[in-house]
């Protein structure tokens, strides 16, 4: 128990102000978990206090349109987890009279809601007695004690919940789970972490045995799909033809009309494939600009992409929409098409 009280000692001398943490609302802190879930606060923070503003509470949320959601989330990427947002606010509301949950096994039940943020929003909203167990804090289990395991198995992720269970005080559960994961994120750091600070350095096994930089360990490397996207921008009629994803990680968002290729080929080669021969069969077209690729990176994948800026007044696309040209920053779009939107568009 020495180490949850001096855990705790620590974070109440250098825990951040961070709004979600002056609350017991449920609804204000699921939202703040899943905004922060693969998002630093400094990026999430904007995002959490303009979901407040549009949407005070949750039935405000349910009740509102999946394109105004998924706009307000423009930018922040993994963007199931907004579209799990609003679904999960809509069940709330259908299926508890929207009122959030107060139990483990019903919040775990949620869409978009694992273990972690269960967990999360148990203590913090109802002080029950479940350990958060995320990155940072596995960072500081496997430091501090020596948990060698892969984290990203079943078994090494068990391990690690096991210590953290272990690791609980007999109360205030929610001030603990706060300060240890406030404690990987501040002190015990992935990269220079301020060990001669640390109030384990005494006792901690990473530090002695020398291996701050190993640990925590991984089995899983992530593997790279490189795709080479040409975005079509056809003016057709002074309206824009674009169409709603409704599968794959940009899912809900809109986008141009695009050709994909297997590899990277010039752009005079896109001009004789199949693809665009296709695409613009029986139709007159010119090109205004052509883009340098845009390089694009994702968790999975890495994106490259070329933006065509094309005129044809008879061409016609099954499944796309048309819209003008100063309705399209209305429309929730990946960061990618916004950015370039922004400094290029020119039709």
């Amino acid at each position: 128990m020495r180490f949850s009280e001096n855990l705790i000692a620590w974070y109440n001398i250098s825990k951040r102000d961070l709004p979600w943490r002056n609350t017991k609302d449920p609804y204000k802190i699921w939202l703040s978990e899943i905004i922060l879930q693969q998002t630093k606060v400094s990026q999430g923070m904007p995002y959490y206090l303009k979901f407040l503003k549009n949407f005070p509470n949750i039935l405000d949320l349910a009740n509102s349109e999946e394109d105004k959601v998924l706009k307000l989330w423009q930018g922040l990427g993994y963007y199931s987890r907004a579209r799990n947002l609003h679904f999960t606010a809509k069940y709330i509301r259908d299926n508890y009279n929207g009122v959030f949950p107060n139990n483990y096994n019903d919040i775990l039940s949620l869409k978009g809601v694992g273990v972690y943020t269960a967990a999360a929003i148990s203590s913090f909203a109802f002080n029950l007695s479940y350990p958060v167990v995320d990155g940072n804090v596995i960072r500081v289990l496997s430091r501090v004690f020596g948990v060698e395991s892969e984290f990203d198995t079943g078994p090494g992720f068990q391990e690690f919940y096991n210590v953290a269970l272990e690791m609980l005080p007999k109360h205030d559960y929610a001030t603990h789970n706060q300060a240890i994961m406030e404690f990987g994120a501040l002190l015990c750091k992935p990269k220079l972490p301020l060990c001669s600070n640390c109030c384990f350095n005494e006792n901690c096994f990473a530090l002695h045995a020398n291996k701050v930089g190993v640990l925590p360990r991984k089995k899983k490397k992530i593997k790279i799909k490189n795709r080479f996207i040409h975005y079509l921008i056809i003016n057709n009629k002074d309206k824009v033809f674009l169409r709603k994803k409704n599968e794959g990680i940009w899912s809900g968002l809109y986008q141009f009309p695009f050709l994909e290729f297997d590899k990277n080929i010039s752009n005079d080669k896109v001009l004789i494939s199949n693809n665009w021969i296709n695409l613009f069969k029986n139709c007159e077209y010119t090109i205004s600009s052509v883009s340098s690729p845009f390089i694009h990176k994702l968790t999975h994948q890495k994106l490259s992409v070329i933006f065509w800026q094309i005129k044809s007044d008879d061409i016609k696309l099954k499944n796309f929409m048309k819209f003008q040209t100063n309705k399209i920053s209305d429309l929730p779009l990946s960061k990618l098409i916004d950015n370039y939107l922004t400094s290029n568009y020119i039709i």
